[in-house]
């Protein structure tokens, strides 16, 4: 019987909708305009938006997680056409956290179902992250950190799910063999297939049904989750 659940966080235990047309990323764009930049709103997106997506695909290539800094310090090299200076790129760095902030919706009940969980399980979170500080704020401001042992983020564990090493350093680091755990994510790759190989059982939240998987591994909701185990 397993003794811990480890979460995927986006789209998991948050809503999480960064391409929603609808979102305002006017903060990082106006800093980007007052640190010199020409750019206009619609090419300031498309600008990063492309930066992204090459570090985004040698990621998925190699495994290896980026971090944010060394995104944005590129973004602004070629926005500012110049070295941004260290005090720039953090100022962008946290507001781009702001913005992304934004994209995150809380689900009601969430923190009755993790107390719940946590009485009877281990719980830690394992998520894909380029910043090393968004998920533990976010946990904090929801209140519900406490229900946590540990909190794995790709950017400081250098690995992505579903690389194995990211699931290795979990187990290792909790003490556990991977017959103790149960995964749970949205997305199949990193959060079912990824887990699943490395002999974890895996719940994906699927409520289109659009994977691949057994039906017994696939929830509608997180909320669905105690039912399952």
């Amino acid at each position: 019987m397993a003794s811990h659940i480890l979460f995927d966080f986006f789209g998991t235990l948050v809503g999480y909708e960064p391409a929603d047309p609808g979102l305002d990323f006017g903060p990082s764009y106006r800093l980007l305009r007052e640190l010199g930049s020409e750019l206009e709103y619609g090419q300031y997106l498309k600008s990063w938006s492309a930066v992204e997506s090459r570090f985004d695909r040698q990621a998925r290539r190699t495994g290896r997680e980026f971090a944010m800094r060394d995104l944005i310090t590129e973004f602004l090299s070629l926005s500012l056409c110049r070295v941004p200076t260290a005090g720039e790129t953090d100022a962008m760095v946290g507001a781009f956290r702001a913005d992304w902030r934004t994209c995150v919706c809380y689900l009601p009940g969430l923190e009755d179902l993790l107390a719940d969980l946590n009485s009877r399980y281990r719980l830690a979170i394992v998520s894909n992250t380029m910043d090393p500080d968004l998920v533990p704020s976010l946990l904090e401001s929801m209140g519900v950190r406490q229900y946590f042992d540990a909190v794995f983020l790709s950017v400081t564990t250098g690995w992505r799910k579903p690389h194995p090493r990211i699931f290795a350093t979990v187990l290792a680091e909790l003490g556990i063999d991977a017959s103790d755990a149960v995964f749970v994510g949205d997305s199949y790759r990193p959060d079912y297939e990824g887990p699943t190989r490395q002999g974890i059982r895996s719940f994906l939240i699927d409520p289109g049904q659009l994977s691949d998987v057994p039906e017994q591994a696939r929830l509608v909701s997180i909320f669905d989750l105690p039912a399952a185990l």
